[in-house]
């Protein structure tokens, strides 16, 4: 989500029947990554794992794709495809179409359902072939400032805590974080607060509570932090080219912790 500056609504927090729904689609839009990454191969183009991911959730999960013709804000043109997926500098919001996978890229695929009104919003990055280490490291540093992120999540502890863990370790590994794209409540909305800033200092900001819903999902560049958005109105790029990494889960905030509702039963984060 692209981080705004004005005054923001109030958090909504979750009932239990709402909580379940939320779960159902996180579920369905974990299914969707599970199934693509079969398809993830050199030699196939965006275009067509957007076609597939689109049917897999329109026909068999009978959910709709949450980008398809997404509008957060008249400045953006209608999204015009049901996922987007995001090849090596390209950091967010990357367009699929013609682009042919080839050996070495890295890309992210980020899927966003919705189910009975209620959103789940998940991504991932695959590697096609040998990716060079740059880049393969990249996405082993953006997975693990997502873990650390994750783990701090509980009743008591505030957004800048998790953008802290964050941006304490990506940085102590020579990545960069992302700093106008950040995380964001989700639910009936698709877009919803509180904003999740992937960088910040230990207790400051929000406090978490149980029943809150948001995304957990640090953009991460192996150079600077800096961006370049694209003609095309929605595509974002390292500034200096090098190669971007994001994953992203969907988080509840429990009693005790967290659960990860965009995480298969069995599978690691």
């Amino acid at each position: 989500m692209l981080r705004r500056a004005q005054a923001r609504p109030p958090v909504h927090i979750h009932t239990p029947e709402e909580i379940e729904k939320m779960r159902v689609a996180g579920q369905l839009t974990a299914q969707v990554l599970q199934m693509i990454a079969g398809h993830v191969r050199a030699g196939i183009t965006t275009g067509e794992l957007d076609r597939i991911c689109h049917e897999y959730i329109v026909d068999t999960l009978d959910a709709v794709p949450a980008p398809l013709n997404y509008q957060p804000s008249p400045e953006y043109p209608p999204f015009p495809r049901s996922v987007c997926i995001s090849l090596n500098h390209v950091i967010c919001h990357g367009i699929p179409g013609d682009r042919v996978l080839k050996d070495g890229d890295i890309l992210n695929i980020d899927v966003t359902v919705i189910k009975d009104g209620f959103h789940g919003d998940s991504s991932r990055m695959f590697l096609v072939g040998e990716p060079p280490l740059r880049a393969r490291r990249v996405v082993e540093v953006a997975h693990e400032s997502m873990v650390r992120g994750i783990a701090v999540v509980r009743p008591g502890a505030t957004l800048g805590d998790i953008g802290h863990a964050i941006q304490s370790y990506a940085e102590a590994q020579h990545c960069s974080v992302v700093r106008e794209f950040c995380g964001h409540g989700i639910g009936r909305l698709f877009h919803d607060e509180p904003q999740i800033l992937h960088y910040g200092s230990p207790g400051e900001g929000m406090v978490l509570v149980p029943g809150m819903t948001f995304t957990v999902e640090p953009m991460i560049n192996a150079g600077k932090r800096h961006i370049k958005s694209l003609p095309d109105g929605w595509t974002v790029v390292t500034k200096d080219h090098s190669p971007s990494a994001q994953w992203e889960h969907t988080v509840l905030v429990t009693e005790t912790g967290h659960e990860v509702l965009t995480r298969l039963p069995g599978e690691p984060l």
